[in-house]
C-alpha cells in the first residue's frame, strides 16, 4: 500500500469516527435521556471501567476469540486445500457441510454447554462451529476455481508440487481465507458476546449486560466502544497479515 493510500484511508477512518460521534452527540441530546449518555459522559466514565478491572474482562473475550478463530481457521483451511484438490475428499465431506451449515449454530448452544460446560470451551467451540464451514467453503471454492492452465504453464517448466503450491494455490486459497476472516470476525464477536451470558463472570458479554442491568449506561456503553475497538482492532491485523503475506498485491 502506497503511502498517499494508506493517508486516505486514515483520513477516511477519522471523518467516520467523527460523524459518528456527532450523531451520537446530537441523539444524546435530543432524547435527553439517561440510557444514551453523550460522549463527553461515556468517556468520562473509563477510569471507573479500569477500577472495575474491564482489562481483564477485555483480555478473557480477546482470548476466546483468538482461540475460535485460530482453531477454525487452521482446521478449515487444511481441509479445504484437501478438499478443493481431491474429488474423493471432496466428496466425502461435502454432503456432511451441506447437512449441517444451514442449521442455526446458536440452536446448538444448549447441546454444546451439555457436552463441554460452562466455561471456556463451550465459548470457543461456538465461534469455531460458525467459523469454520465458511473458511471450509471459500478456500475449497477457491482451489477448485484455479484454471488448470496456470498448473500447465509451471508442469511445462518442471516445476515441482511444492512450487505449484507455493505459486498457485497457496495465492488463491489466501484470498479466501483472508476475505471469509474478515466477514466471520464480526459475527464471532457476536456469538462470543451472546455465550458470554451464560455460565461465566468474565468476558465483555457478561460486563456489558450486568451493567445494563445495574442501569450503569456510562459503563454499558463505555464496554460496547471497548469490543468494538477489539473488532476494529482484529480486522486491521487481519488487513496486516494479507499485506505481509500476499507480497504481489502492494502496489
Amino acid at each position: 500500500m502506497k503511502k498517499n493510500q494508506f493517508l486516505q484511508r486514515l483520513i477516511g477512518l477519522l471523518i467516520a469516527a467523527v460523524l459518528l460521534h456527532v450523531v451520537w452527540y446530537l441523539a444524546s441530546i435530543w432524547l435527553n435521556q439517561s440510557m444514551l449518555p453523550t460522549p463527553q459522559v461515556v468517556y468520562g466514565n473509563f477510569p471507573k471501567l479500569i477500577e472495575k478491572d474491564i482489562e481483564i474482562h477485555f483480555l478473557v473475550s480477546l482470548g476466546r476469540v483468538l482461540a475460535g478463530m485460530g482453531i477454525a481457521l487452521v482446521i478449515g483451511f487444511l481441509l479445504g486445500l484437501l478438499m478443493g484438490s481431491f474429488k474423493t475428499l471432496n466428496k466425502l465431506f461435502d454432503p456432511l457441510l451441506y447437512l449441517t451449515y444451514p442449521i442455526p449454530k446458536m440452536a446448538m448452544l444448549p447441546i454444546v454447554m451439555l457436552l463441554f460446560g460452562l466455561g471456556d470451551a463451550s465459548k470457543i467451540i461456538m465461534i469455531v462451529l460458525i467459523v469454520f464451514p465458511q473458511v471450509v467453503l471459500a478456500v475449497r471454492d477457491a482451489v477448485r476455481n484455479i484454471p488448470s492452465h496456470y498448473y500447465d504453464i509451471y508442469r511445462s517448466i518442471r516445476a515441482s508440487k511444492g512450487q505449484q503450491f507455493i505459486h498457485i494455490t497457496l495465492p488463491a486459497s489466501m484470498y479466501a481465507i483472508l476475505s471469509t476472516s474478515r466477514i466471520s470476525l464480526g459475527t464471532a464477536i457476536s456469538i462470543l458476546f451472546f455465550t458470554e451470558n451464560y455460565g461465566t463472570e468474565y468476558g465483555m458479554g457478561y460486563y456489558i449486560m450486568d451493567a445494563w442491568m445495574r442501569l450503569d449506561y456510562p459503563s454499558m456503553y463505555g464496554a460496547i466502544l471497548l469490543l468494538s475497538l477489539m473488532g476494529f482492532v482484529l480486522f486491521l491485523v487481519i488487513d496486516l497479515i494479507g499485506w505481509v503475506t500476499m507480497r504481489w498485491e502492494r502496489v
